[in-house]
């Protein structure tokens, strides 16, 4: 367990940490009868905090030649962890579509599958360069419904913050539909792979 790995499972529990913060509100509304404001600051930090180790377990992976096949795996998973606990948040609140989230939900089960079987061959698949564009507009998407739940829980009533929190659904939605293509394309990547190392058996 070197210290990539370290942080990567700490990004794993901050999962569960963001969803308990963010749905407070919903489970006790009269414990925030005088508002929410207080998660705001709270959920942003988790939020980047995730992503500033995200970078930082992979650089400390490549520049300390920590890379290892437990790392190739937990990388992605810590990854998939944070952003399926940021999107059931938002479902829940309205602000995504729940049918593409079903379709998240299937893709990652099924790459999860896929890296199975190939370390069953002996390698370890890592994340693609199409998944890791695919991660990226993940983050923007969820950074984007974060934002306009910001607005929100702040109880801003300028009409200026009424449009940005819809240019931010708005958003949101549209980069959410593009990662989908692609987190559609990474996968059929990873078939193709998979495919590519039965033959090579």
């Amino acid at each position: 367990m070197n210290i990539a790995n370290k942080l990567t499972f700490f990004r794993i529990i901050l999962a569960p940490v963001f969803f308990v913060i963010y749905q407070l509100p919903n489970w006790v509304p009269s414990w925030f009868s005088g508002g929410a404001v207080w998660t705001v600051p709270v959920l942003w930090l988790i939020f980047i905090i995730s992503e500033i180790t995200d970078l930082l377990d992979g650089m400390a992976a490549r520049k300390l030649n920590l890379t290892t096949d437990l790392g190739k795996l937990l990388d992605p998973f810590a990854d998939t962890i944070m952003q399926i606990t940021c999107f059931l948040c938002f479902v829940i609140d309205g602000y995504l579509p729940s049918i593409l989230f079903l379709i998240v939900i299937y893709r990652e089960f099924a790459v999860l599958l896929l890296r199975n079987l190939m370390l069953k061959k002996g390698v370890a698949m890592g994340a693609s360069m199409t998944g890791k564009i695919k991660t990226v507009l993940y983050i923007v998407t969820a950074g984007f419904v974060l934002t306009a739940e910001s607005i929100i829980r702040i109880e801003t009533t300028h009409n200026i913050f009424s449009i940005m929190y819809r240019c931010f659904v708005i958003g949101a939605n549209s980069l959410f539909g593009i990662a989908i293509i692609f987190s559609i394309v990474s996968f059929i990547e990873y078939c193709s792979a998979l495919k590519k190392a039965k033959k090579n058996d």
